[in-house]
């Protein structure tokens, strides 16, 4: 009952007010973060052991560009919750629409690739009006039941198809011969460290979620990673980078190599834009990293090759 009485009487008549209204609780949030920092050991040690060519200084000055940009998606998370299509028109372009214009048109479906950078929400509920593709998220459930629903549900409104790691498969089914853009942001911390692919990634040894290179394999998907900057207060740009047409001619770890360093290079560019709060590195590093790289090689081949 509680997570109903928030959402209808607090969160979603907050999101019907204007955004410059609701930057204002933005604006109050981050004050409040500066006295009470939320997650400030997380965010920091992160940062550090990412860029540890950074002063003191440095380091703090990022902490608090972070928290005023995070404060900024928080308020736009809730925006997005009833925001027009036409506003978002406006606020989330794409710079070379052409490029997905063009697979559409070669009836191929994409694997639309990047991370928690900017603001992926607003992608989320723009997508299928962005692009020619049927649009379709692939994500976990929140805890909540409630709120994965009504969340859910808004994302949706203007076409997207959102659905769980569990049943993507059934949903990809039931579009046989649509061309397809399915989004994933892979950079979460994946669940299980043996079958994860490890890289350098940030300066450091990092499990990445493989998902999106077995998806492209296994459906001769597109691949495509899009860099989202952010022009001014609430307005993006896309760019977008086509990784591969042909995943099947990609070696082992190609693919997410190609998008996991695509994704560093724009936070190496804009690095306060990266959601530094969640705990990206709480998975050890194997001790027979070596030997589980050769035996994660052999099964792609064996399966894909």
């Amino acid at each position: 009952m509680g997570a109903k009485l928030a959402y209808y009487l607090v969160v979603y008549p907050i999101s019907l007010l204007p955004l410059c209204a609701i930057y204002m609780l933005s604006d109050i949030l981050y004050l409040l973060f500066k006295l009470v920092p939320y997650r400030k050991k997380v965010i920091k040690g992160n940062i550090e052991r990412s860029f540890p060519e950074k002063s003191a200084a440095e380091i703090d000055a990022l902490v608090n560009q972070f928290y005023r940009h995070f404060t900024d998606i928080l308020a736009e998370g809730i925006k997005n919750l009833s925001i027009s299509k036409s506003e978002l028109k406006k606020r989330y372009v794409v710079k070379n629409p052409e490029l997905m214009e063009d697979l559409y048109r070669k009836n191929k479906s994409v694997l639309l690739v990047s991370g928690h950078y900017n603001n992926w929400e607003w992608l989320i509920t723009s997508q299928d009006f962005l692009f020619p593709h049927q649009a379709m998220g692939i994500g976990m459930p929140l805890s909540s039941k409630f709120w994965d629903k009504k969340v859910n549900k808004q994302r949706e409104r203007y076409g997207m198809i959102v659905v769980h790691a569990k049943n993507f498969k059934d949903k990809i089914a039931e579009n046989p011969g649509t061309p397809l853009a399915i989004l994933t942001l892979s950079d979460q911390s994946p669940g299980d460290s043996t079958k994860s692919y490890w890289m350098n990634f940030l300066n450091q040894q990092t499990a990445v979620l493989f998902g999106a290179e077995q998806l492209a394999h296994t459906y001769d998907f597109a691949v495509v990673f899009y860099h989202s900057r952010k022009v001014k207060r609430g307005y993006y740009e896309m760019e977008l980078q086509l990784i591969t047409e042909e995943p099947k001619t990609m070696a082992w770890g190609e693919i997410t190599e190609a998008h996991t360093k695509a994704l560093e290079k724009a936070i190496k560019e804009q690095p306060a834009y990266w959601l530094w709060s969640h705990k990206r590195w709480k998975r050890d590093v194997p001790q027979d990293l070596d030997q589980l790289k050769q035996r994660q090689k052999a099964k792609f081949e064996e399966r894909f090759k």
